[in-house]
């Protein structure tokens, strides 16, 4: 991989920075991605590249894993078409949750890949963030936080819809 326009381990600031280390973060992970975010309008979600990444990150082999947590389903379910495509198709490699009401507090966001590398938005309408490869001790405590956001859901998401 070329050497990224943005540099690692410092805060940062930019809509178009956020969804390049989103981009970086993910194409590193091989075996555990785990993304928390409000509702993936921001980050580039609906965009051909994301679901590229993510696509090929669920093609690397039969253990591994996806899980996102959002705190409002309804953007990801109209707005990224692709990725309910992936989850329609991996469903079991991939899981989509959505908060109960008091986890819907956090304003933060983040992605976890393989539990050393992340990307973390500090609040959801300011395009600050940071993120770092090879750095567990950060990537341990979010995951931890993500464990207790995960802990929050109600149900998984589903592609299909159940009626009489």
């Amino acid at each position: 991989m070329d050497e990224p326009a943005i540099k690692p381990d410092i805060v940062l600031i930019g809509e178009r920075d956020y969804a390049q280390a989103l981009d970086i973060v993910i194409a590193e992970a091989t075996h555990d991605l785990c993304i928390f975010d409000q509702d993936l309008s921001k980050g580039d979600y609906a965009s051909l590249k994301r679901y590229d990444l993510i696509h090929a990150f669920l093609q690397k082999g039969e253990h591994v894993k996806l899980t996102v947590v959002l705190q409002n389903s309804h953007f990801f379910s109209v707005n990224c078409p692709r990725l309910m495509d992936l989850l329609r198709i991996y469903g079991h490699k991939m899981t989509v949750y959505e908060t109960n009401d008091f986890a819907k507090i956090a304003k933060d966001c983040f992605v976890i890949a393989d539990k050393r590398h992340y990307c973390r938005r500090f609040h959801i309408e300011q395009a600050r963030f940071k993120y770092a490869l090879h750095d567990s001790d950060t990537s341990t405590s979010l995951l931890l936080r993500f464990d207790e956001l995960l802990a929050e859901t109600t149900e998984a998401i589903s592609v299909t819809k159940l009626g009489l």
